[in-house]
């Protein structure tokens, strides 16, 4: 990944769009600020039809951003081209490591929607120490149309039992809204 978000050749590719639109220099120092950047990313990915309504981002524990993701499965053709994997992806490729907070540190990824099956999966092993999601996956499902895939019951209890501190329901409106307009233009895809 480059400093300004652009990924290399390993990981699936960002839309051009992002370098110009998140501020890498900026420091996110509190949860409000980093999920309303997921938020943002979503919803740039709608306006610019870039991908589905999915943005997400990684931030170490200073609040700086690692990697940003955006889904982009369509314009891929690649079913692991969700917001979270390619934010995983572009933060692991960064930091040179599979799991992120080998170095001690502490990262949080923020997510506009509740991560479905497989980027929960991801989530458990990529090093992340703190969940932050604004839609729920019955916001997604009923509002986009997708398919959120099965989950544990108390699957925020075993995140947290791993260590991974999870906040939901943030900004959650705002990001229902963005879910809502990707609907409303034909949903999901896939």
């Amino acid at each position: 990944m480059d400093e300004h978000g652009g990924m290399d050749h390993h990981v699936p590719t960002l839309p051009a769009w992002i370098a110009e639109s998140v501020d890498f220099s900026r420091i996110f120092r509190d949860t409000e600020a980093r999920i309303a950047l997921a938020i943002r990313l979503a919803r740039w990915n709608v306006d610019h039809a870039s991908g589905g309504p999915f943005g997400a981002a990684i931030f170490d524990d200073d609040g700086r951003v690692v990697a940003v993701g955006v889904n982009r499965v369509e314009p891929l053709k690649s079913s692991l081209a969700h917001a979270e994997i390619v934010a995983l992806a572009g933060a692991q490729q960064k930091l040179g490591r599979a799991r992120l907070d080998e170095d001690g540190r502490r990262y949080t990824l923020a997510s506009s929607s509740q991560p479905c099956c497989q980027c929960y999966g991801a989530i458990v092993w990529a090093g992340i120490n703190e969940l932050l999601v604004a839609a729920r996956s019955e916001d997604t499902e009923s509002l986009a149309g997708f398919d959120e895939g099965p989950l544990p019951a108390d699957w925020m209890g075993e995140l947290e039992r791993r260590g991974i501190r999870v906040q939901r329901d943030l900004r959650r409106e705002d990001a229902r809204a963005v879910l809502a307009k990707y609907g409303a233009r034909g949903g999901a895809r896939y």
